[in-house]
């Protein structure tokens, strides 16, 4: 797109010079960041695309327009008007109040042209910047909630023992297990959080095969068939005994231990957990459906996220890191796959693995 030049001016000002403005244009056309140049009647002299793109007015002609029209921002309209009468130059913080809610640092400044006095404005789009910083924080929050619960758990009882229940005979196991069930918490929680990092950062390789995926769900099913008993769960594997998928054996059965360790979890007492797998348009997919209390829908829209919770009161009780699910999304990706959800509340829920054939 070439945005084109204008020549605002009034009587009593000379004409700007044409080959300084294209060599102006030029120069702005060059810049990553917006520019805008604005004149002393607070009207847009110059422009460049990026500005003209990040404003949402890429498809209209900016120059000679008032500032106001394009950006309706009076802190923005101040600092520029400031810069053109005090000769000073400013910063300014902007966030546009679109749907995007884009953000910049703006930097704006006196300049001479031709000899009349205008401002120009340098927008930094801050917009992604933010967002991972308010991820960062959020992140360092909830790692800081997950860790201090167990570390209370196990300093309080170390100073039990110290303090003389180690000769409690009665209870002194029960305080050296609560110890180590609380350790192993901390344990799986940061190698869930290093597995995660590994993930998302590009360093996990995976090597996709013809996987015998009966024989898959029924290791997964046996390995945790202990904790299903403790609570009366069913496990039925009702994938046809053939049947094959394109994965990597040992991601696969991390994304299956996943998904069915939390059916079983959040399940009712006496409830079944069911793994199945179908074919649509051209993938495989697996489902474990499991026969629990549901989701709500607000919930079912973020239980991917890391740290998620629907329900942290059960989650606490039940155990679990709060990365599972965040885990299950990046391995099913890294597939060319996804993952999904659908639950009904009161009816169970059923999460599904797409992989392609």
């Amino acid at each position: 797109m070439q945005v084109s030049l204008a020549n605002p001016s009034s009587a009593k000002d000379s004409p700007p010079n044409p080959a300084s403005n294209s060599l102006l244009q030029k120069i702005l056309d060059t810049a990553r960041e917006g520019v805008i140049v604005v004149d002393s009647s607070m009207r847009i002299a110059h422009c460049n695309v990026p500005a003209a793109v990040a404003f949402g007015r890429e498809s209209l002609e900016l120059e000679s327009r008032r500032l106001s029209e394009v950006i309706r921002d009076l802190d923005l309209h101040e600092a520029f008007r400031k810069a053109m009468l005090s000769q000073t130059s400013g910063d300014v913080r902007l966030e546009l109040p679109n749907a995007e809610k884009r953000k910049f640092d703006v930097h704006i400044a006196p300049i001479e042209l031709g000899g009349r006095n205008f401002a120009i404005g340098f927008f930094y789009e801050t917009t992604q910047i933010d967002r991972l910083e308010l991820v960062r924080q959020e992140f360092l929050s909830n790692i800081s909630h997950e860790l201090r619960t167990p570390l209370t758990s196990i300093l309080a009882f170390v100073e039990t023992l110290e303090e003389g229940g180690i000769n409690d005979v009665e209870n002194n196991l029960h305080f050296l297990n609560v110890i180590r069930r609380n350790a192993e918490r901390m344990h799986s929680l940061i190698a869930d959080i290093l597995e995660l990092s590994l993930i998302e950062s590009g360093n996990v390789a995976i090597e996709v095969r013809e996987v015998k995926l009966h024989n898959e769900v029924q290791d997964v099913m046996n390995s945790l068939s202990n904790k299903a008993k403790q609570r009366d769960i069913a496990l039925r594997n009702r994938i046809p005994s053939g049947a094959t998928v394109f994965a990597d054996n040992v991601r696969l059965e991390q994304m299956l231990t996943n998904l069915i360790d939390n059916a079983i979890k959040f399940n009712r007492h006496g409830g079944s957990v069911t793994v199945e797998l179908d074919q649509a348009d051209g993938r495989d997919v697996i489902s474990v459906i499991d026969t629990g209390e549901g989701i709500l829908p607000e919930h079912a829209q973020r239980i991917f996220e890391r740290f998620y919770r629907a329900d942290r009161a059960r989650s606490r009780e039940v155990g679990g890191t709060g990365l599972g699910l965040a885990i299950v999304k990046h391995l099913a990706r890294l597939h060319g796959g996804e993952v999904a959800v659908n639950s009904t509340l009161g009816s169970g829920t059923t999460f599904r693995i797409e992989l392609p054939s």
